[in-house]
């Protein structure tokens, strides 16, 4: 039979103020079921209620008036059980059933379906229709299992958790509903513990198992894996589901090692780092979340020191044995090997898995000669360079990773030294003797041969220098201590060819043009030099010991004669 829709909405407008007990034209009658108004439900809804599930659920009981029979709230304590199976009042069972987690429901119970005609003595009368404000809280089945989903996880995972290793984890604990229960954060610290070994919850062992570092989980664990029918004091209830955020922050295992990652090796490498040497070298150190903690570039400056003797924690100790100059190299340090449970300052969390990013910018052992490679030496080089010698050369300066630091090239002309006089660093001497004009050679360094632990301006303490030479001249030295010497006997008698106007004493002119006339006929030769006159200005200060302007008899003596009485002067 067809009904009018203007007829359809009274017929159903009628029923519904019957079922609520509202005024009506007729009265439909007992109900024959549970009536269900899901007045909220909420937009996500993972999984709804079955028949054998575990659930755990908060209610208000009311008869028709509004007066309350019953509630959980009231006992400050949620109700826990199976649905379904008959443990609950039918009505309850039915009403319960569809029903997800934080989803609210008003339940309308006939008679028939909740405590029938004999009731609940002293509490629920014969006949009464119940009224229930239900929230459903948790859900789980003795079929579940964990589940875990990846929120977000790093592009690069060398390694996932094991079974014994060693986590550090920040987390937020909720119960299935929302409820926050615990949070790593709120203390300010990561969770610490070993994982599989008993003293997590059988849940958070598993849920952990094969993340990496830096990876986001959402663990949703049930009770039987978590605090089961006890629960955990008063913020976990018993038989509750528990949602675990998690952020695996770094792990290790006692057993691990230095692990190291080539980053770059350079491909000439002639020699690597043994213990004993002293290394410069750059570092950014980070936690393995990507934290920095310190870094040598900030302050601009290499970090300078001996390996293998203990000096630096045993993991970089480690780490850095076998580096070439200008490798970078990834040294990845567990605890035992760095600043272990107890960290080091407010930086470096107990417990914490250390990286260094290293760039080796130079090492040398303090025992290290100079090191010499001639690049290039001229057909028929026979008179090579000593020490007293007058050299002109050319050379390039710079550090072992390649910094320029100086260049003759720069200047005018070459550079210009007496071998042997203390004029350059030791290195360099060294690196300059017994080489032909025209040699080119390229010489290392090292810091006690070149400017020490200091430095010199421009050149940072303990570094290696490198030097491109190329010698460009030289000229024949006398012995140290002379500035003039005779290439045969000297003349008998001396300050009379001297004294050139013979009149008793010999001024500066005199001097100078007897000296420059000897070397002039070959009979003797100055000390090399790029300024011959202060040479020969310096001989005749020497001579005029009284400084009156002229030489006299007694004053002139021969290096020669001033070395046998033990006088330190020259001529």
């Amino acid at each position: 039979m067809a009904v009018a829709p203007g007829s359809r909405c009274l017929l159903l407008l009628l029923l519904l103020l019957g079922i609520l007990g509202a005024p009506a034209l007729g009265d439909p009658g007992p109900l024959e079921d549970v009536v269900i108004d899901r007045y909220y439900i909420p937009k996500i809804c993972l999984r709804e209620a079955q028949m054998g599930d575990f659930i755990r659920y908060h209610y208000n009981g009311t008869f028709k008036d509004g007066k309350k029979f019953d509630s959980s709230y009231d006992r400050g304590a949620t109700v826990a059980g199976v649905v379904g199976v008959g443990r609950l009042i039918t009505g309850m069972d039915r009403g319960l059933q569809g029903m997800c987690v934080n989803e609210r429901r008003h339940l309308i119970v006939p008679p028939h379906l909740g405590y029938g005609s004999i009731g609940v003595a002293g509490l629920i009368p014969p006949d009464a229709t119940l009224y229930f404000d239900v929230v459903m809280l948790d859900i789980w089945n003795k079929n579940d299992k964990l589940q875990i989903t990846t929120l977000s996880k790093p592009e690069r995972c060398n390694r996932t958790v094991e079974n014994s290793d060693f986590v550090r984890y920040h987390y937020n604990g909720t119960l299935l509903d929302g409820t926050p229960f615990d949070s790593s954060y709120s203390k300010g610290s990561t969770y610490d513990t070993y994982v599989g070994t008993g003293w997590l919850i059988k849940g958070m062992d598993q849920g952990l198992l094969g993340m990496c570092a830096g990876e986001k989980r959402s663990i949703i664990i049930p009770p039987f894996l978590a605090y089961g029918e006890k629960g955990y004091g008063t913020v976990i209830p018993p038989q509750a589901s528990l949602v675990f955020s998690v952020l695996l922050v770094d792990f290790h295992n006692p057993k691990d090692g230095v692990f190291l990652e080539h980053l770059e090796v350079p491909e000439s490498c002639k020699r690597r780092a043994v213990t004993g040497d002293f290394v410069r070298y750059h570092y950014n150190g980070t936690l393995m979340d990507g934290t920095l903690f310190d870094s040598s570039y900030s302050r601009n400056q290499t970090y300078n020191t001996y390996i293998g003797k203990g000096y630096i924690i045993p993991g970089m100790d480690q780490g850095l044995q076998g580096v070439c100059v200008g490798e970078q190299r990834r040294v990845v340090i567990p605890p035992h090997l760095a600043y272990g449970e107890n960290g080091a300052g407010d930086k470096i969390p107990g417990s914490a898995v250390l990286i260094f990013d290293v760039h080796v910018i130079d090492f040398h052992n303090p025992a290290d000669p100079v090191e010499i490679e001639t690049v290039f030496r001229p057909e028929g080089c026979n008179v090579t360079t000593r020490n007293r010698d007058f050299v002109r050369y050319h050379y390039n300066c710079s550090l072992l990773d390649g910094t320029r630091l100086f260049s003759s090239h720069d200047y005018e002309k070459p550079q210009e030294v007496t071998l042997g006089a203390n004029k350059v660093i030791e290195g360099l001497n060294s690196g300059l003797l017994d080489m032909c004009a025209g040699e080119r050679r390229v010489l290392i360094v090292p810091p006690h041969l070149g400017h020490g632990e200091s430095g010199a301006r421009g050149v940072p303490g303990s570094a290696v220098l490198r030097f491109e030479v190329e010698l460009i001249s030289m000229e024949e030295g006398v012995p140290e201590g002379y500035l003039f010497i005779w290439h045969g006997e000297p003349p008998a008698n001396l300050y009379e060819q001297m004294d050139l106007n013979k009149d008793g004493g010999i001024p500066a002119d005199e001097f100078s043009t007897f000296i420059k006339t000897q070397v002039a006929e070959g009979k003797g030769r100055l000390m090399p030099s790029s300024d011959p006159e202060k040479v020969i200005a310096d001989m005749f200060r020497n001579q005029d010991r009284n400084q009156d302007g002229k030489i006299t008899p007694e004053e002139l003596k021969l290096k020669s004669d001033e070395d046998q009485e033990k006088i330190h002067e020259e001529l």
